[in-house]
């Protein structure tokens, strides 16, 4: 019995991301170095010894849970076993992502001076797009009449609307006239661009503006979310927009976005009264 086989037309069946398939897999094939035993007769024991392996060689808590879930999906969803694991490690702690201030958007954009290169960063951000999104972005998918694109078959194989900005859509449609792929943006022999590319486009700006963060195509993302909670959307209208499941996934955002307060700090009262009260 090929377990591998089967796992990955489940998944493919169930509609899972290629990158799941792939990571999954992976995961089982470590699993299967570790213990050499067919499938069927792997115990809960043998697991356990797995993970607690992984734990002793400081693997971090996401890692962890992903094996887990790629195990349990192969013993319950294949094999049709029931398996309880209660494995206590310690979490990574969950850091805030990176994203730009509005200052650095416009430092960071004013850096780039290929028109093509600023166009895809700028649709990125405008949209909120994924980098791989951006890339497999096909002319079909714009419906420049409306103001709105298409992300097809996105993360969870779903489809989403997302906003075409105002600012780029003259310069966006002008650049699809001028070649003949189906794609928006193309690399070479009008393939979609490389994602890779992308990331080099945004690290060399980033250097070039002099902003000292670890900038990657994600965090245009991310500044997309901030920045429309800081503009007053509320996290329904922003999930929405950024295809999240959960609205806890953009909760996120609030945390990062700048706080509106009408509330004055008393350091600063405290300041004027004193310098007020100088002669």
């Amino acid at each position: 019995m090929d377990v591998l086989d089967l796992m990955t037309r489940e998944m493919l069946r169930r509609g899972f991301s290629h990158k799941t398939i792939v990571t999954y897999r992976q995961c089982v094939k470590q699993f299967m170095r570790f213990c050499r035993k067919d499938f069927r007769k792997v115990t809960k024991k043998d697991i356990r010894e797995y993970l607690d392996r992984m734990i002793s060689k400081g693997v971090c808590g996401n890692t962890i849970n992903v094996h887990i879930n790629a195990l349990k999906f192969v013993m319950q969803e294949i094999l049709r076993r029931r398996v309880m694991l209660k494995i206590r490690y310690s979490k990574t702690p969950k850091s805030l992502p990176t994203f730009l201030t509005k200052e650095e958007i416009i430092r960071l954009f004013s850096a780039v001076e290929n028109p093509k290169h600023l166009l895809i960063l700028e649709l990125i951000y405008s949209a909120g797009l994924r980098v791989s999104e951006a890339v497999n972005l096909k002319k079909e998918d714009i419906d420049f009449s409306r103001g709105i694109g298409w992300v097809r078959k996105g993360k969870g194989n779903k489809d989403r609307p997302f906003i075409v900005a105002r600012f780029i859509s003259e310069r966006l449609k002008e650049h699809m006239n001028s070649n003949n792929s189906k794609y928006v943006f193309t690399g070479r022999k009008g393939r979609p661009l490389h994602v890779r590319s992308v990331q080099e486009i945004i690290k060399a700006a980033a250097k070039k503006a002099k902003i000292n963060k670890n900038v990657h195509p994600h965090s245009l993302r991310h500044s997309f979310a901030t920045h429309l909670i800081e503009n007053g959307y509320d996290v329904a209208a922003v999930q929405s927009l950024l295809g999240h499941n959960s609205a806890e996934t953009t909760m996120v955002y609030v945390h990062m976005a700048a706080p509106s307060l009408s509330v004055r700090s008393p350091y600063d009262e405290m300041q004027e009264n004193t310098k007020n009260k100088k002669p």
